[in-house]
Protein backbone atom coordinates (compact mmCIF):
# COMPACT_ATOMS: atom_id res chain seq x y z
CA UNK A 1 0.00 0.00 0.00
CA UNK A 2 2.82 2.37 0.76
CA UNK A 3 4.53 1.88 -2.30
CA UNK A 4 1.54 2.55 -4.39
CA UNK A 5 0.94 5.52 -2.27
CA UNK A 6 4.71 7.05 -3.05
CA UNK A 7 4.29 6.30 -6.77
CA UNK A 8 0.75 8.11 -6.63
CA UNK A 9 2.58 10.80 -5.09
CA UNK A 10 5.80 11.11 -7.48
CA UNK A 11 3.06 11.00 -10.77
CA UNK A 12 1.14 13.96 -9.47
CA UNK A 13 4.47 15.50 -8.66
CA UNK A 14 5.62 15.32 -12.49
CA UNK A 15 2.27 16.09 -13.32
CA UNK A 16 2.67 19.38 -11.14
CA UNK A 17 6.43 20.03 -13.00
CA UNK A 18 5.07 20.16 -16.05
CA UNK A 19 1.47 21.78 -15.72
CA UNK A 20 1.52 25.83 -16.20
CA UNK A 21 -0.66 28.07 -13.52
CA UNK A 22 -3.51 28.36 -16.13
CA UNK A 23 -3.73 24.27 -14.87
CA UNK A 24 -3.11 23.08 -18.62
CA UNK A 25 -0.19 20.71 -19.20
CA UNK A 26 2.67 22.11 -20.58
CA UNK A 27 5.26 21.35 -23.14
CA UNK A 28 8.88 21.21 -22.73
CA UNK A 29 10.06 24.29 -24.44
CA UNK A 30 13.55 23.50 -26.64
CA UNK A 31 15.21 26.71 -28.27
CA UNK A 32 14.97 25.01 -31.18
CA UNK A 33 10.97 25.43 -31.04
CA UNK A 34 11.32 28.80 -30.27
CA UNK A 35 11.51 31.96 -33.01
CA UNK A 36 10.58 35.51 -33.84
CA UNK A 37 9.05 36.52 -37.06
CA UNK A 38 8.38 40.55 -37.84
CA UNK A 39 6.53 41.70 -40.39
CA UNK A 40 7.02 45.43 -41.52
CA UNK A 41 4.21 45.64 -43.65
CA UNK A 42 2.11 45.59 -40.00
CA UNK A 43 5.00 46.51 -37.86
CA UNK A 44 4.34 43.35 -35.61
CA UNK A 45 6.97 41.20 -34.35
CA UNK A 46 5.47 37.62 -33.69
CA UNK A 47 7.00 34.76 -31.19
CA UNK A 48 6.41 30.97 -31.82
CA UNK A 49 6.70 28.81 -29.45
CA UNK A 50 6.85 25.08 -29.96
CA UNK A 51 5.64 25.39 -33.69
CA UNK A 52 2.37 27.59 -32.98
CA UNK A 53 2.14 31.63 -32.43
CA UNK A 54 2.43 32.30 -28.95
CA UNK A 55 2.12 35.83 -28.87
CA UNK A 56 1.33 38.92 -31.26
CA UNK A 57 3.53 42.32 -29.95
CA UNK A 58 3.62 45.85 -32.12
CA UNK A 59 6.67 47.48 -32.63
CA UNK A 60 8.50 50.37 -34.66
CA UNK A 61 10.91 49.63 -37.31
CA UNK A 62 13.57 51.90 -39.48
CA UNK A 63 12.68 55.04 -41.15
CA UNK A 64 13.26 54.97 -45.00
CA UNK A 65 16.77 56.51 -44.65
CA UNK A 66 17.85 53.69 -41.73
CA UNK A 67 16.34 50.49 -42.87
CA UNK A 68 15.73 47.68 -40.88
CA UNK A 69 17.89 44.76 -41.82
CA UNK A 70 15.51 41.77 -43.80
CA UNK A 71 16.55 37.95 -43.71
CA UNK A 72 17.54 35.31 -41.43
CA UNK A 73 19.21 36.41 -38.36
CA UNK A 74 19.89 34.84 -34.98
CA UNK A 75 20.06 36.68 -31.53
CA UNK A 76 24.05 36.82 -30.45
CA UNK A 77 23.88 38.85 -27.47
CA UNK A 78 21.50 40.34 -24.55
CA UNK A 79 21.39 42.40 -22.03
CA UNK A 80 19.05 44.51 -19.01
CA UNK A 81 19.42 48.01 -19.48
CA UNK A 82 22.01 48.27 -22.25
CA UNK A 83 22.22 51.49 -22.57
CA UNK A 84 20.20 55.27 -22.63
CA UNK A 85 17.56 55.40 -24.65
CA UNK A 86 17.07 51.64 -25.39
CA UNK A 87 14.43 50.37 -22.85
CA UNK A 88 14.91 48.31 -20.41
CA UNK A 89 16.05 44.99 -22.62
CA UNK A 90 18.27 44.28 -24.93
CA UNK A 91 18.83 41.32 -28.32
CA UNK A 92 21.35 41.76 -30.15
CA UNK A 93 20.91 40.62 -33.94
CA UNK A 94 23.75 39.31 -36.12
CA UNK A 95 23.93 41.84 -38.46
CA UNK A 96 27.03 42.30 -40.70
CA UNK A 97 26.94 46.07 -41.12
CA UNK A 98 26.27 47.35 -37.96
CA UNK A 99 25.06 46.81 -34.04
CA UNK A 100 21.11 46.31 -34.60
CA UNK A 101 18.91 44.53 -32.13
CA UNK A 102 15.28 44.01 -30.88
CA UNK A 103 15.05 46.27 -27.71
CA UNK A 104 12.71 48.64 -25.38
CA UNK A 105 12.41 52.44 -25.60
CA UNK A 106 11.75 55.56 -23.72
CA UNK A 107 9.38 56.77 -26.25
CA UNK A 108 6.54 54.62 -26.28
CA UNK A 109 4.36 56.66 -28.42
CA UNK A 110 6.91 55.78 -31.22
CA UNK A 111 5.44 52.13 -31.59
CA UNK A 112 3.56 51.32 -34.78
CA UNK A 113 5.76 53.97 -36.50
CA UNK A 114 9.01 53.79 -38.28
CA UNK A 115 11.00 55.85 -37.09
CA UNK A 116 14.07 53.94 -35.38
CA UNK A 117 17.67 53.96 -36.97
CA UNK A 118 16.82 50.39 -38.24
CA UNK A 119 16.82 48.59 -34.98
CA UNK A 120 13.31 47.06 -33.66
CA UNK A 121 11.69 48.97 -30.22
CA UNK A 122 8.78 47.19 -28.31
CA UNK A 123 7.19 48.61 -25.29
CA UNK A 124 9.51 47.46 -22.35
CA UNK A 125 7.41 45.43 -20.61
CA UNK A 126 6.56 43.48 -24.06
CA UNK A 127 10.25 43.46 -24.62
CA UNK A 128 11.01 42.52 -20.73
CA UNK A 129 8.93 39.35 -21.88
CA UNK A 130 10.21 38.46 -24.60
CA UNK A 131 13.81 38.55 -23.15
CA UNK A 132 13.01 35.49 -21.07
CA UNK A 133 11.77 33.53 -23.89
CA UNK A 134 14.99 33.70 -26.91
CA UNK A 135 18.20 32.50 -26.40
CA UNK A 136 21.58 33.43 -27.99
CA UNK A 137 20.86 31.58 -31.34
CA UNK A 138 17.12 32.03 -30.98
CA UNK A 139 16.31 32.85 -35.20
CA UNK A 140 14.81 36.14 -35.69
CA UNK A 141 13.00 36.47 -39.64
CA UNK A 142 12.51 39.77 -40.59
CA UNK A 143 10.44 40.03 -43.97
CA UNK A 144 10.46 42.34 -46.53
CA UNK A 145 12.79 42.99 -49.75
CA UNK A 146 16.34 44.88 -48.89
CA UNK A 147 14.83 47.31 -51.29
CA UNK A 148 12.24 48.64 -49.31
CA UNK A 149 8.31 48.55 -49.92
CA UNK A 150 7.36 47.74 -53.51
CA UNK A 151 5.40 51.22 -53.49
CA UNK A 152 8.49 52.46 -53.11
CA UNK A 153 11.40 53.78 -55.01
CA UNK A 154 14.71 52.16 -53.58
CA UNK A 155 16.80 54.77 -51.47
CA UNK A 156 19.92 56.77 -52.79
CA UNK A 157 23.26 55.09 -51.73
CA UNK A 158 26.46 56.85 -50.63
CA UNK A 159 29.69 56.17 -49.30
CA UNK A 160 28.61 56.20 -45.14
CA UNK A 161 25.40 54.13 -46.06
CA UNK A 162 24.82 50.44 -45.06
CA UNK A 163 22.56 47.89 -45.31
CA UNK A 164 21.06 44.76 -47.22
CA UNK A 165 20.54 46.94 -50.29
CA UNK A 166 24.29 47.91 -50.03
CA UNK A 167 25.27 44.00 -49.80
CA UNK A 168 23.04 43.53 -52.91
CA UNK A 169 25.07 46.48 -55.16
CA UNK A 170 28.39 45.38 -54.24
CA UNK A 171 27.37 41.48 -55.13
CA UNK A 172 26.30 43.04 -58.88
CA UNK A 173 28.96 45.03 -58.83
CA UNK A 174 31.73 42.08 -57.98
CA UNK A 175 29.70 39.44 -60.31
CA UNK A 176 30.08 42.46 -63.01
CA UNK A 177 33.99 42.25 -62.18
CA UNK A 178 33.90 46.10 -60.77
CA UNK A 179 33.73 45.48 -56.89
CA UNK A 180 36.76 43.29 -55.67
CA UNK A 181 36.10 44.05 -51.91
CA UNK A 182 33.94 41.72 -49.57
CA UNK A 183 30.42 42.47 -49.58
CA UNK A 184 29.84 43.16 -46.04
CA UNK A 185 26.91 45.95 -46.31
CA UNK A 186 29.01 49.32 -45.95
CA UNK A 187 29.33 51.71 -48.63
CA UNK A 188 33.01 52.34 -48.16
CA UNK A 189 35.63 53.82 -50.83
CA UNK A 190 36.08 50.25 -52.55
CA UNK A 191 32.24 50.20 -53.49
CA UNK A 192 32.15 53.77 -54.41
CA UNK A 193 34.91 53.11 -56.55
CA UNK A 194 33.16 50.08 -58.30
CA UNK A 195 30.57 52.06 -58.52
CA UNK A 196 32.16 54.98 -60.44
CA UNK A 197 33.99 52.34 -62.84
CA UNK A 198 30.56 51.00 -63.65
CA UNK A 199 28.86 54.51 -64.37
CA UNK A 200 31.64 55.08 -66.37
CA UNK A 201 31.71 52.46 -68.94
CA UNK A 202 28.13 52.69 -68.94
CA UNK A 203 27.86 55.86 -69.88
CA UNK A 204 25.73 56.86 -66.55
CA UNK A 205 26.72 60.19 -64.44
CA UNK A 206 29.45 59.65 -62.77
CA UNK A 207 29.04 60.52 -59.36
CA UNK A 208 29.40 57.20 -56.97
CA UNK A 209 25.96 57.80 -55.94
CA UNK A 210 23.63 54.95 -56.65
CA UNK A 211 20.74 56.80 -57.86
CA UNK A 212 17.33 55.37 -59.90
CA UNK A 213 19.34 55.31 -62.85
CA UNK A 214 22.39 53.14 -62.03
CA UNK A 215 19.81 50.83 -60.31
CA UNK A 216 17.69 50.26 -63.66
CA UNK A 217 21.30 49.96 -65.52
CA UNK A 218 21.72 46.95 -62.76
CA UNK A 219 18.24 45.39 -64.10
CA UNK A 220 16.98 46.04 -60.45
CA UNK A 221 14.38 48.38 -61.84
CA UNK A 222 12.13 48.72 -65.07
Amino acid sequence: MRKIILTVVFLLSFIISMTDPSGTLAKPIKKDDIYIIIDPLKNHLKLFVNGALYKTYPIALGKRETPTPVGDLKVINKSRNWGSGFGTRWIGLDVPWGTYGIHGTNNPYSIGTDTSHGCIRMLNQHVEQLYEFVEIGTRVTILGHVLGEPQMEPRRLAKGDSGADVQLIQHLLQNAGYFKGTCNGKFGPSTERALLAFEKEHSLPIDGIMSQHDYMELGLLE
